[in-house]
C-alpha cells in the first residue's frame, strides 16, 4: 500500500508539471511575439509585453536575449527569469532584389 501510495504521488506531481515542461519547450520569439503571446511568459504581464513592443518598434528587432535588459521595467533579476522562455528566433536574410530585364 505504501508503494502504492508513493506511485501515486509522483504521478500525480509529474501531471502537475507537465503543462511547464510545455512551456519550456517552445520558447517566445521575443520579436515577433504580439502583447497577447508575451503575457503567457511567465513573468510578464500587460505593462511588460507594451514595454516590450514599443521597445522593438523604436529600436528595431533584438538581436540576442540579454538584450531585454534594455527595456524599462526589466532588470537582471527579471532577465535571469526570462532568458529560458524567450529567444529571438533565427536571424532572417534580406529578400534578393527582383531580376532586371525581361524573362525569355
Amino acid at each position: 500500500m505504501r508503494r502504492f501510495l508513493h506511485f501515486l504521488r509522483c504521478l500525480l506531481l509529474s501531471l502537475a508539471l507537465c503543462p511547464l515542461a510545455a512551456l519550456a519547450l517552445e520558447p517566445v520569439n521575443i520579436n515577433t511575439a504580439d502583447a497577447a503571446a508575451l503575457q503567457q511568459i511567465n513573468g510578464i504581464g500587460p505593462a511588460k509585453a507594451n514595454a516590450i513592443i514599443e521597445y522593438r518598434k523604436t529600436n528595431g528587432p533584438f538581436a540576442k536575449v540579454d538584450d531585454l535588459i534594455k527595456v524599462p521595467g526589466i532588470g537582471e533579476k527579471s532577465l535571469v527569469h526570462l532568458k529560458p522562455q524567450v529567444t529571438v528566433g533565427a536571424a532572417t536574410a534580406a529578400p534578393a532584389p527582383a531580376a532586371k530585364g525581361k524573362a525569355k
